[in-house]
């Protein structure tokens, strides 16, 4: 299975080589790694001691946060560095200030894997969620690197737990801990033998809540929204937006409509544009200080790295993804900010999106016509909205806690 493995790897890497010709986010992936060693020297040579935590894009890297921020403040003698696998991470926290050196990891080839190790020599290695790479483990291993996962879901149907599962496996025995954030991980891999399995969490609660004590000012938004009561629908795709084009005829005449598309692409901003046309749409980068906004109902963010500041603006809010084959995305970050959320029928693998129904704070929306209904629900009236955003902040709350956690095994 090994060999099966290392040649499933240069085969991936001549495909996005290959699709690096015509695809712009494979380039980046090429382009990034070009000489990815020569750029690790300078981790190489530090003294001081290397703290490695791995995510695979930008969704983990916001999982991941709150315990790099927790680790730097309990270990402000050490240095961090940050990796990613894919461009949409790396290319938007590739300044983040929080880490000391940020790269893309190089193809999990056994050489590449033994020279980032020797070169890196981390103390800890912390992986996000997700990213089970053999020969980058197996070295760690060799190298006695303490190695944890955090924030980990297993599913059953997952390669770990099937019959011919052994050599995947045998990489989750390589961490010293793993922190799940639910019973059903734990039951899984405690039946697959993995015993060094500890329930924590979702370090995600602690990040939005944290996020909620000193969020960002956006002008722009606040002067768009100007305390009207405002949908904000994020990580949207055309799926999504079609929906809410087809019911935002029958919403309060004056309502505010944000759009924060899941990828920001200029196609598919214009396409946003065409289809909201009626509405004067208009673009946040464009937007001057002294342009009047009141006439535009609906605002389009054309830049990544804003939607969880975005929220504080809003009243409810709609996450995308739910009735496209995705499923849907964070639904947490609204929540924090004490917005009732609503989303499409594609939900029943995530277990926070079930949670916040259970707890009252979101609703999910079959057809169109159930989503106007209970957008009309949310909107036209104060108490209900009131009640379901108070409802989904304090789930919220009740669940953070996993990055305390953690840090006591760290």
């Amino acid at each position: 299975m090994r060999i099966l493995y290392n040649i499933g790897l240069f085969l991936f890497a001549f495909a996005v080589k290959a699709a690096a010709l015509c695809c712009g986010k494979a380039r980046l992936f090429v382009a990034g790694r070009r000489k990815l060693f020569a750029r690790l020297d300078a981790v190489a040579r530090t003294e001081a001691p290397v703290a490695w935590f791995h995510c695979a894009s930008l969704g983990e890297f916001e999982q991941g946060r709150p315990v790099m921020e927790a680790y730097r403040a309990k270990h402000p003698q050490h240095k961090i560095l940050l990796t990613f696998f894919s461009p949409s991470g790396y290319e938007v926290r590739k300044h983040y200030d929080g880490a000391d050196f940020v790269s893309y990891l190089p193809i999990d080839t056994p050489r590449n894997a033994r020279r980032f190790v020797r070169m890196v020599k981390p103390v800890v290695a912390v992986f996000i969620k997700y990213e089970f790479w053999y020969n980058m483990l197996r070295n760690l291993e060799k190298a006695h690197v303490p190695t944890y996962v955090v924030s980990a879901v297993f599913r059953r149907r997952q390669v770990f737990f099937r019959w011919y599962g052994g050599f995947f496996r045998r990489m989750l025995r390589t961490f010293r801990r793993l922190f799940v954030q639910d019973d059903n991980s734990v039951e899984l891999l405690t039946r697959a033998g993995i015993s060094s399995v500890v329930q924590v969490g979702d370090t995600r609660f602690d990040r939005v809540c944290a996020h909620t004590q000193h969020p960002a000012d956006l002008p722009t938004v606040a002067a768009f929204t100007a305390r009207r009561c405002t949908l904000v629908a994020g990580s949207t795709w055309p799926p999504d937006e079609e929906k809410l084009w087809e019911v935002w005829a029958s919403m309060p005449a004056n309502a505010p409509l944000i759009i924060a598309p899941h990828e920001v692409t200029e196609e598919r901003v214009r396409a946003i544009e065409k289809r909201f046309a009626a509405y004067h749409p208009v673009r946040y980068t464009q937007v001057k200080p002294t342009d009047a906004l009141q006439p535009a109902r609906v605002l389009i963010i054309d830049t990544v790295g804003l939607l969880l500041s975005v929220y504080r603006y809003g009243q409810v809010a709609y996450v995308g993804g739910g009735f496209s084959a995705t499923g849907i995305h964070n639904v947490l970050e609204a929540a924090a900010y004490g917005l009732p959320v609503l989303f499409g029928p594609n939900y029943g693998e995530y277990v926070e999106a079930r949670a916040l129904i259970a707890a009252g704070g979101a609703r999910s929306a079959g057809d169109t016509p159930a989503l106007r209904d209970m957008l009309q629900a949310w909107l036209l009236h104060d108490e209900a909205r009131t009640v379901a955003g108070n409802l989904a902040a304090g789930y919220v709350k009740a669940n953070s806690g996993a990055t305390r956690k953690i840090m006591a095994w760290l």
